[in-house]
């Protein structure tokens, strides 16, 4: 009777064991489980924060190309303005110029005729 008892003792304390050991990799299975659910969860985030920083640079990258060639495409229209302006200068230059000449022009006419008439009378 004391074997018998000390063999079901045995047993549930085995019953115990295997059940106590079955638990713990239960256990350890589902923190397992949740662990990786959770590294899944946040390298998502990170994942879609990678993604979004990579579109950003090229974004960067693209946009600084945009203002180099705004940069070189206005230099060339103040170019064009300047050019432009020093045009009409020189214009406003060579009218004042005809201007000028035009009138030397018709004093040396009034002179000429003044003395061709001065002639004609005195002849």
């Amino acid at each position: 009777m004391l074997s018998r008892l000390l063999k079901e003792h045995q047993a549930k304390q085995n019953e115990r064991k295997e059940l106590q050991e079955r638990r713990r990799r239960e256990a350890i299975a589902a923190a397992t489980s949740l662990t990786e659910a959770l590294v899944d969860h946040l390298n998502v985030g990170v994942a879609q924060a990678y993604v979004n920083q990579r579109k950003l640079d090229h974004e960067v990258k693209t946009l600084q190309v945009q203002a180099g060639q705004f940069a070189k495409q206005t230099a060339q229209w103040i170019s064009m303005v300047e050019g432009f302006n020093q045009a009409l200068k020189e214009i406003g230059d060579v009218e004042n110029w005809a201007r000028s000449i035009e009138m030397d022009m018709r004093t040396i006419a009034t002179a000429l005729e003044y003395v061709h008439k001065g002639q004609l009378q005195t002849s």
